[in-house]
C-alpha cells in the first residue's frame, strides 16, 4: 500500500509503483561509474577528438594521470605501509596471484585464439591479466565480508606499487612484439607514474591534510581524470577505425572467457589461502585482492605502452571491471550473511562458541580510506 506524506502526495519510499521503480533502479548491477565510464565512449564514438583536439585531450589527460598518482601517493601513509609488512606471508600470496597466476592465465589463454578470442582483443586480454589489483574495491568488499580491512589497504597499495614497475616490465616482455611495446614507452610508463606517487610521498606531511579535508572534491579528481583518459584512447580508436573491427560476436566470447578468468581467480585465491593456513578474514582479503584488476592503473598504462590501440587493448579491462565488481558484491554479501548466521548460531545454542576472524581487524562498518583504486 502506497504511503500518503501529510502533504498528501504519496510517499513512493514505501510502495505505489514510483517506490516499485526506484527499488528496481537501486538493485541493478551497474556501478555509476561504469555508467559513465560508457557515457563517455559513447561520447568518444559520436564526438572523438582529431587533430588539435586530439592533443589538447591528450595533453589534459597526462596532467590529470600524473595528478592522479600525486594524490595516491599523498593518501598512502608511510607508517601504514611499515606495519603491513609485518603480514607478508598475506601480501606475497596476494602478489603471486596478480603477478604470477593471473600471467600465466594469460599466456595460457593464447590457446584460444582465434577460436574463442578474436587475435586483436588477446593483446587486451592479456594486458589485463598483468595489471596490479584493485585499492577502494577490495577494501569495500573485504569490509563487507567481515575480513581483514587493514591487510586489504596494505595488500591493495602493495600490489599498486609493484604494479607501476612489474607491469609495464611484463607487457614488454609478453606483449612487447605483437603491440610495439619498446623501452621508451616502459620509461614513459615511470615517468608518467613513478615519479608523481614518489613526489606525493615526499610532500605528504603537508598535502595529507589538505586531502583529509576536501577529499570529496578531491574524488572528483580522481574519476574525472580516468574519464578523460577513457575520452583520449577511444577518440584515438575512432580514428585509427579499430572499432569495425570488433563485431558483436566476438565480445560476447570475450565476455565468457573474462568469466571463466574471473571464477578461475576466484576458486584459486580461495582455495590457496585455505591450503596455506590463514585465518578466515586473512582469507576474504587474499580472495578480494587477488582475483581483481585495477582500472585506475590500467588505463594511463595502456595509453602509453598502445598508443593509437590503446582502445581496443582497454576494452577486456572495461568489462572485466564491472564483472568483477558484480560477481564480487554478490559474495561479499553472502559472506557477511553467513558469518551473521555462524555468529547468531552459538548464542541461539548457548554453547559461547567463537567464530574464527569475528574480532579481527576487518569487522564490518570499519572506516574505509578515502581511495579510488
Amino acid at each position: 500500500m502506497t504511503v500518503r506524506a501529510a502533504s498528501g502526495v504519496p510517499d513512493v519510499r514505501e510502495g505505489g509503483q514510483s517506490g516499485r521503480v526506484l527499488r528496481l533502479v537501486r538493485r541493478l548491477p551497474v556501478d555509476p561509474y561504469i555508467a559513465a565510464l560508457l557515457g563517455t565512449v559513447l561520447l568518444a564514438a559520436l564526438l572523438p577528438a582529431t587533430g588539435g583536439g586530439a592533443r589538447v585531450a591528450d595533453g589534459a589527460a597526462n596532467t590529470a594521470v600524473g595528478l592522479l598518482f600525486f594524490l595516491y601517493g599523498s593518501r598512502l601513509s608511510t607508517r601504514e605501509a611499515l606495519t603491513g609488512l609485518r603480514h607478508w606471508r598475506l601480501h606475497l600470496t596476494v602478489l603471486g596471484a596478480t603477478f604470477v597466476l593471473f600471467p600465466l592465465l594469460g599466456l595460457a589463454a593464447r590457446g584460444l585464439v582465434p577460436y574463442v578470442l578474436a587475435p586483436q582483443l588477446y593483446n587486451g586480454f592479456l594486458f589485463l591479466c598483468l595489471l596490479p589489483s584493485t585499492i577502494q574495491s577490495a577494501i569495500a568488499f573485504t569490509s563487507i565480508a567481515r575480513g581483514n580491512v587493514a591487510a586489504a589497504i596494505c595488500a591493495g597499495s602493495f600490489s599498486s606499487l609493484a604494479g607501476i614497475v612489474l607491469t609495464p616490465l611484463l607487457a614488454a616482455a609478453l606483449i612487447g612484439g605483437s603491440a610495439g611495446i619498446s623501452g621508451h614507452a616502459v620509461t614513459g610508463i615511470a615517468l608518467q607514474l613513478l615519479a608523481p606517487f614518489a613526489a606525493g610521498q615526499v610532500l605528504r606531511r603537508w598535502t595529507a591534510p589538505l586531502l583529509a579535508r576536501y577529499r570529496k572534491a578531491l574524488g572528483l579528481v580522481d574519476r574525472g581524470s580516468i574519464l578523460l583518459v577513457v575520452y583520449s584512447a577511444f577518440s584515438a580508436g575512432m580514428a585509427e577505425g579499430i572499432w569495425g573491427q570488433v563485431p558483436l560476436s566476438r565480445l560476447l566470447e570475450l565476455l565468457a572467457a573474462e568469466a571463466v578468468l574471473l571464477a578461475v581467480m576466484l576458486g584459486a585465491t580461495s582455495w590457496g589461502a585455505r591450503v596455506l593456513g590463514f585465518g578466515r578474514a586473512d582469507r576474504i582479503t587474499i580472495v578480494f585482492a587477488g582475483s581483481k584488476k585495477s582500472l585506475a592503473a590500467g588505463l594511463p598504462m595502456a595509453t602509453v605502452l598502445f598508443g593509437g590501440q590503446a582502445g581496443l587493448a582497454v576494452l577486456p579491462l572495461m568489462l572485466f571491471h564491472q564483472m568483477q565488481l558484480m560477481v564480487c558484491a554478490v559474495i561479499a554479501k553472502r559472506w557477511a550473511r553467513d558469518e551473521g548466521v555462524a555468529e547468531a548460531g552459538p548464542r541461539a545454542g548457548g554453547e559461547g562458541a567463537a567464530v574464527e576472524g569475528a574480532a579481527g581487524p576487518g569487522r564490518a562498518g570499519a572506516r574505509l580510506p578515502e581511495t579510488s583504486r
